[in-house]
């Protein structure tokens, strides 16, 4: 593993465990635990993207960087729509206007888990 691609692989374990942490702890902060579930996919996907040698945009669009990365990782194609709905949770959220539900938060961390498994059985 190239040591930019370990980088992006820790920073997006940290979100994911941030999630982890306050979800399992049972603390009411749907906005927060969203947002990491959405920043540890993005990190991900990135991580994933840098091993391949694939440029990427710079973007919060999670279905534009697994596209990207679907011809090397086709498992990715069924995760399309539910990394739409995570999208979702990238910026918006961090505002007034918008808030998560738990069932928002368990869904992100449910997709979260889902892709990072998927990352890690095969970059790890």
């Amino acid at each position: 593993m190239k040591p930019i691609t370990k980088e992006w692989m820790d920073k997006a374990e940290q979100d994911y465990q941030v999630v982890a942490f306050l979800q399992d702890a049972g603390l009411p902060v749907y906005d927060v635990i969203c947002f990491h579930a959405q920043q540890s996919a993005e990190k991900f996907l990135k991580a994933w993207l840098i091993e391949q040698g694939v440029d990427f945009p710079r973007t919060h669009d999670l279905e534009i960087l697994a596209k990207l990365a679907l011809p090397s990782f086709p498992d990715l194609q069924s995760l399309l729509d539910d990394l739409r709905f995570l999208t979702s949770f990238a910026v918006e959220i961090r505002y007034p206007g918008f808030a998560a539900e738990k069932e928002d938060a368990d869904r992100c961390r449910d997709i979260a888990e889902r892709l990072r498994a998927l990352v890690l059985q095969t970059l790890a």
